[in-house]
């Protein structure tokens, strides 16, 4: 199970690479919004983390379950545990809120986007936070079912396109709530 949910995290980052990428050129205003690929493919990443969550929830009783039959409880001990399933949990809260506020509407053949001020990027920021501290807890367990060798360096190396990808998508959600309220 564990390698079903490695790959299909991997699945999710791809998808969430192109969103990040497509979606942050609309909001500087680079692309037009709208377009049905763009639609379908957020549709197949929301399936993904669907299944991902499934799996993660199922993954997490059998431990809690375990745990419970052993007597042997690790609340204190086990910290990186609560810290990815509480950061996939907000995750999963703040995708909710990003999918309501930029879910626009078609009028009269241009697709306008729904109102976004102070309250719709702090939401967006703590989505970009919640996913850096999801993704950087989550690497190495990633690396661990794929059979990849922890190595200091790869997993830096990583780190830091993660960081830089995720500024960047935040500063994209800055820029645009600058442009709505210049506007």
């Amino acid at each position: 199970m564990r390698r079903a949910n490695a790959v299909i995290t991997s699945f999710i980052m791809i998808l969430f690479l192109v969103h990040m990428i497509w979606g942050g050129m609309e909001l500087l205003g680079l692309t037009k919004g709208g377009s049905s690929l763009f639609s379908y493919l957020s549709r197949i990443m929301l399936a993904f983390v669907l299944i991902h969550m499934l799996i993660s929830f199922k993954m997490t009783l059998d431990t809690l379950i375990a745990c419970r039959r052993s007597g042997v409880s690790y609340w204190k001990d086990n910290k990186l545990f609560w810290i990815r399933r509480i950061s996939g949990i907000a995750l999963m809260f703040f995708m909710a809120c990003h999918v309501m506020i930029f879910r626009g509407q078609k009028v009269e053949g241009s697709f306008l986007l729904n109102y976004f001020g102070i309250m719709e990027l702090l939401s967006q920021l703590l989505l970009v936070f919640s996913l850096l501290v999801h993704l950087t807890t989550n690497i190495r367990p990633l690396k661990i079912a794929f059979g990849i060798e922890d190595k200091g360096s790869v997993r830096t190396d990583l780190l830091l396109v993660l960081s830089i990808l995720l500024l960047l998508s935040g500063l994209a959600f800055v820029i645009y709530y600058i442009r709505w309220q210049v506007i």
